[in-house]
């Protein structure tokens, strides 16, 4: 691999706007600065060779992969100097509107290093993982652990240790509450469409952390939501949130608006496309272009955004091909709230790196002492001020006075 390119990607020529992006992000993002500045003695990464899968964000320039094919944000792809406090090699490969072919082209450039392949992994997405586990199973035993932060290849991790395929340690960062609780909030739409929310109808499909986060942000742009869901629990907590709740088959013919976040196939079906209001717009955010049947003949309007127009003479408009519209039509997650992932992601790969006797394989969680860590430093950026129990107080509790303080089975 000596002859591969040490990058690729769109335009280097951007890299002075993306300088300029990354110093207001690094403000943004308490926690995971708080890590650069704990870790940049010790160097507890020195020589790990981590390629990393996740959407390059302003909040993600290192020299890694994409893990979507539209969700790059070139500007932020710019020659970076060797990350001092954290020791590792850096290779990128990435770009905005990467065919199939190119994106896994791209993944497999970032698995071996100068030194020695990949002995680390860090995604979002899990391709890299399966990659590895289905045509570089040689690389396997030098793997120390995998982090990985989306639901559904969390569950995927889980389907492959149940059938005996995972053969490396992972931590689920997906499930630190860190995580989950705060970084779902649904704006790609606004800014692809610029059309007005308020009075109009939307339809959420699903009512997970996703579903909740999305149908917040429509409510707070005035828009009236109906919610589709098959877990009767996720359906009385919309019901009681004050959200109609039906199938649809029936929504489809009620909707504006259309956000699928399930992760499963076939949430949105041709028929239902030809049920919709003219000009409908659909787009997804439960991670995978497979929940809208996108069978129809199509126009482009502009990047990632495309007339379909139906057998009965109407157009929908949907977003980005069905693929997560936040990173794919706006500029993904803010970048304060992507502190809280990464934050997570580098703790994970740091435990996984210095402790292997510790995780053996199978799939782990960070500590809640760790969770709560990374969510004060966020309230001292926003100045808030947290209650301190007295020794009197947690003594009634039967508790400490120190973190953490909810038990693991605690739902927030």
């Amino acid at each position: 691999m000596s002859d591969k390119l040490p990058y690729k990607v769109a335009d280097i020529g951007l890299a002075a706007w993306g300088r300029k992006s990354l110093d207001i992000a690094e403000n943004e993002m308490p926690s995971l600065m708080r890590m650069w500045e704990r870790y940049s003695a010790s160097k507890p990464l020195k020589g790990a060779r981590i390629p990393g899968c996740l959407h390059r964000t302003v909040e993600t320039a290192v020299q890694w992969s994409s893990c979507n094919i539209f969700s790059t944000q070139d500007h932020v792809l710019l020659p970076l100097p060797k990350l001092p406090a954290l020791a590792f090699q850096c290779c990128w490969h990435a770009w905005k509107g990467e065919t199939d072919e190119e994106y896994l082209w791209c993944i497999e450039q970032t698995m071996y290093f100068k030194d020695g392949p990949l002995n680390m992994i860090l995604e979002d997405r899990g391709n890299l993982t399966n990659l590895i586990h289905t045509e570089y199973l040689q690389l396997l035993p030098g793997i120390r652990g995998i982090s990985e932060e989306t639901t559904t290849r969390v569950h995927n991790l889980y389907r492959m240790m149940a059938n005996g395929i995972l053969k490396v340690p992972a931590i689920d960062v997906n499930d630190s509450i860190t995580k989950s609780k705060f970084d779902n909030l649904c704006d790609g739409i606004k800014q692809a469409t610029d059309v007005m929310f308020a009075g109009k109808v939307a339809v959420v499909a699903g009512y997970g952390e996703v579903g909740k986060s999305c149908a917040q942000a429509l409510r707070g742009f005035r828009a009236c939501i109906i919610i589709t869901e098959i877990d009767p629990i996720k359906a009385q907590q919309a019901a009681t949130e004050g959200y109609e709740v039906t199938t649809m088959d029936e929504a489809c013919q009620e909707g504006d608006i259309f956000v699928t976040t399930t992760g499963c196939v076939d949430i949105i079906l041709g028929q239902h496309f030809e049920q919709m209001k003219d000009d409908a717009i659909v787009c997804n955010t439960g991670h995978f272009d497979v929940e809208m049947d996108n069978t129809v003949e199509k126009v482009n309007i502009k990047l990632q955004v495309d007339w379909y127009h139906l057998k009965n003479g109407h157009r929908m408009i949907p977003l980005a091909e069905g693929r997560l519209v936040n990173l794919c039509c706006a500029m993904g997650h803010h970048s304060l709230v992507m502190s809280n992932s990464f934050t997570n992601q580098v703790m994970a790969q740091i435990k996984l790196w210095t402790r292997p006797d510790k995780y053996p394989v199978g799939v782990h969680f960070l500590p809640k002492k760790l969770d709560e860590a990374v969510v004060e430093a966020h309230l001292r950026k926003l100045n808030m001020k947290l209650t301190k129990l007295t020794e009197k107080q947690a003594h009634s509790l039967g508790m400490s006075c120190y973190c953490p303080f909810k038990p693991d089975h605690y739902h927030y």
